[in-house]
């Protein structure tokens, strides 16, 4: 495991594996690595130099006294930058939000991966009324699972299988120690404002990944991303929904390598 200092002085901690042209991963909200990529990094440690990060308040990062999305958008390009020549870039979900508004801050991204960026829309609806209340309130109880488990249930719609298969996992205690992430970066994302205008003039090569099976709002934003980029194109995962890369890991790894190999 090893550090870079964000702009801010915070310390983000990311693991380094493999070897090859560097491919960095950020996870989305209340994951930790390495554990969060489990299921394909022996994969990818095959082709690339594997930098899986943990964001700021995650595993072994640091965190500031207060919270803004822009400081995790500074910690990913500062580790893109931390690379030394120019990086593929991986995100998922609340990371891909991250990772995409790092290609504003660096000029070192090589290629981009975007697996359902989760942004609000008029008349799309992230989060519904009153569920960033309770995960305050289940967090302020001392109940973290409860963060966690009405996050994927009422949020990003997970079925019950599919939340027993995380709880059964190794990742699930790092999840839970992270849950206090949870509410502030939903707020975060609520006050989010993707402005096309901003990315017209991005070049970079971009895969953004859907699941089949996704909820309507996560379907909504990826393809309003993607339509904002000129350089992009959607790959649908048939069958799955927003944890491809637990529930069907090789083809999230077939697509991630043909467009990167």
């Amino acid at each position: 495991m090893d550090k870079i200092t964000s702009p801010d002085g915070t310390l983000i901690a990311y693991y380094r594996s493999g070897t090859g042209s560097p491919l960095i991963l950020v996870p989305g909200s209340g994951a930790a690595n390495p554990v969060a990529w489990t299921g394909v990094i022996p994969m990818l440690e095959e082709h690339f130099r594997v930098y899986a990060v943990d964001r700021r308040g995650h595993g072994e990062s640091g965190d500031g006294p207060t919270y803004a999305i822009e400081r995790e958008f500074e910690d990913i390009a500062a580790v893109v930058d931390s690379v030394g020549e120019p990086a593929n870039l991986l995100g998922h979900s609340f990371g891909a939000l991250c990772a995409l508004e790092a290609t504003l801050l660096t000029r070192n991204i090589r290629k981009l991966i975007l697996y359902e960026p989760a942004i609000p829309l008029p008349d799309v609806t992230i989060y519904p009324e009153g569920v960033i209340d309770r995960l305050q309130a289940h967090l302020d109880a001392g109940d973290r699972e409860a963060v966690l488990t009405t996050l994927y249930r009422e949020v990003v719609m997970l079925p019950a299988d599919e939340i027993e298969q995380l709880r059964s996992s190794p990742a699930w205690s790092a999840r839970v120690a992270t849950a206090h992430t949870l509410p502030r970066e939903a707020r975060a994302e609520e006050r989010y404002k993707f402005e096309t205008r901003r990315f017209k003039d991005l070049q970079t090569p971009t895969l953004f990944l859907l699941g089949g099976e996704s909820p309507p709002f996560l379907k909504a934003a990826t393809e309003t991303i993607a339509a904002a980029l000129l350089n992009s194109r959607v790959a649908v995962l048939p069958g799955q929904q927003h944890l491809a890369m637990y529930t069907a890991p090789d083809p999230f790894l077939h697509n991630i390598l043909t467009f990167l190999i």
